[in-house]
């Protein structure tokens, strides 16, 4: 297993990491705003199908690196979207909007011993193909969360950002 993206389609990307458990930890780590907002973005989720969600990243605030100037992700951006699967502990799936469309992301979670497997599926919308930051985006976001969950200080986000972007266009 890589701690990388792999482009299963044009437009979707696949990401797999084995995570240090429990499943209920990691699970409010995907769920609860403040926990999220550590490795990803803050922002409620209305825990249930059709509910709302809203992502608002603070790449910024994640690591104490700061961001080269001009370098897009950097400060504050907000995104919105709704449920549309709910498997308490080991499903979730949202809508996440996208430039004109939505996108569309898959978080399962299956138990390996005292490890948790997170699998992310991250669907963009079909006319605009792979947007290379995403496959980056994910390596940096879930290697903080591995971060953290193992008490360890986050590695530095936007250093690791470029490695792992650049990682996966290589791929491509």
């Amino acid at each position: 297993m890589t701690a990388r993206a792999t482009l299963i389609k044009p437009s979707t990307i696949r990401f797999e990491r084995l995570l240090p458990g429990p499943i209920e930890r990691v699970w409010a780590y995907l769920t609860e705003s403040k926990k999220r907002a550590t490795w990803l973005a803050g922002g409620e989720f209305d825990l249930r199908v059709g509910g709302k969600i809203e992502l608002i990243f603070h790449n910024d605030k994640l690591t104490e690196e700061t961001a080269p100037a001009g370098t897009a992700g950097a400060g504050m951006q907000k995104f919105e979207g709704k449920i549309t699967r709910l498997e308490p502990m080991r499903l979730l799936a949202h809508t996440w909007k996208w430039g004109e469309g939505d996108s569309d992301v898959v978080y399962e979670l299956e138990p390996r011993g005292k490890d948790v497997l997170l699998t992310i599926h991250h669907r963009l919308p079909e006319a605009g193909g792979i947007n290379r930051g995403v496959g980056g985006g994910w390596a940096t976001h879930v290697g903080i969360l591995v971060d953290l969950l193992e008490g360890k200080k986050p590695r530095p986000f936007w250093s690791t950002h470029d490695r792992e972007l650049n990682a996966f266009v290589a791929t491509l």
